[in-house]
């Protein structure tokens, strides 16, 4: 269920200078809804299996979030770089790694693509340029920066897209990348998914300055705050940091300004926050339902996109079929893949 680059799907109009972001043809709203829907539908089994115990450890879902990974990713060219935390199902997903790997990798099954041995939190593939999944709070900024520097050592126009989240933001080793990024002008977008409650604190009891566009400012980093609940302001505003990465400019930051509707993670009742607040962001916000909305205005027929969903969950049913029934790792896993 690949996710249209820049270059597969011509631009339907620009910013029409009212604050709104720019029209998606049918085709660009077609190929976000099949995406966000496939990590909607996968984090929904994934949050089952979990309660069934077929998954243990920790697991943190993107239900809510999928907006923003989708709309980056169809920013981005082959070759450009993806890294983040522990809530990072969703960006497997969007850089086109297979579903059945990721979900036989949540119940440690030697299909998974660590071989069962990572979970949830410690998946990569070099193939789709996504180097993880960080289980340590903001350890993938440092790193990120890293893959930045790679390209820039390497000549190559490629951009390093690193993913954190608003708790992450407040971490040391955040601003100590920054600083490089700016001073070697890296070409590493810094996408802030600020989802407001960090791991159960309010951006308003624990940031001093929230609004975090503004976090990159004494290092001369340009930043801007995107309403990361509609896809078509998040591409837009992706193509926009892309563009100035790719020109040798330096680093950006993108505060997607998103939001979880579950708990941190499935250990988390999340009673810091009202019943009443969630559902408002459900009824007034959903990602999801903002596409569908907008096909449906377009005269396309309901019957499409249920069949686009039906699609979708046979897919996420045949990836946790597998993921259920392929053969755990064999003991001698143990001894492999270790530094010594």
């Amino acid at each position: 269920m690949a996710v249209a680059k820049k270059s597969d799907v011509k631009e339907k109009g620009q910013d029409r200078g009212n604050g709104s972001p720019p029209e998606f043809t049918k085709e660009q709203e077609l190929v976000a809804l099949r995406a966000m829907l496939l990590i909607r539908r996968f984090e929904e089994k994934a949050g089952q299996l979990y309660g069934m115990g077929a998954i243990g450890g920790f697991c943190h879902l993107y239900i809510g979030q999928e907006a923003v990974v989708v709309g980056m990713q169809m920013a981005l060219k082959m070759g450009d770089q993806v890294i983040t935390g522990y809530r990072d199902h969703g960006h497997m997903l969007g850089t086109e790694m297979d579903p059945k790997g990721v979900l036989a990798e949540l119940t440690g099954r030697h299909g998974g693509y660590s071989k069962g041995k990572g979970g949830s939190m410690h998946m990569f593939s070099k193939e789709k340029n996504f180097f993880g999944g960080h289980g340590i709070v903001g350890a993938q900024v440092p790193l990120g920066t890293g893959l930045a520097f790679a390209n820039r050592y390497r000549g190559n126009d490629f951009v390093s897209l690193t993913y954190f989240g608003d708790g992450a933001a407040n971490q040391g080793q955040v601003y100590e990348s920054f600083n490089m990024a700016e001073l070697w002008k890296l070409p590493v977008i810094y996408v802030i998914e600020n989802n407001r409650y960090a791991m159960g604190t309010s951006v308003s009891r624990s940031s001093a300055q929230t609004d975090f566009s503004k976090r990159g400012i004494s290092f001369n980093i340009p930043g801007e705050q995107v309403d990361g609940m509609d896809v078509r302001a998040v591409k837009a505003a992706g193509d926009k940091a892309i563009a100035w990465c790719r020109a040798g400019k330096g680093p950006y930051i993108l505060e997607m300004q998103t939001y979880r509707y579950r708990g941190h993670s499935m250990s988390d009742p999340a009673k810091y926050r009202t019943r009443e607040e969630v559902d408002k962001v459900r009824h007034d916000q959903d990602p999801i339902e903002q596409v569908r909305n907008r096909l449906l205005a377009a005269k396309m027929d309901e019957q499409e996109l249920k069949a686009i969903d039906a699609e979708v969950r046979q897919i996420v049913n045949a990836a946790a079929d597998f993921a259920q029934h392929d053969a755990e790792p064999d003991p001698s896993e143990l001894y492999t893949d270790v530094y010594r």
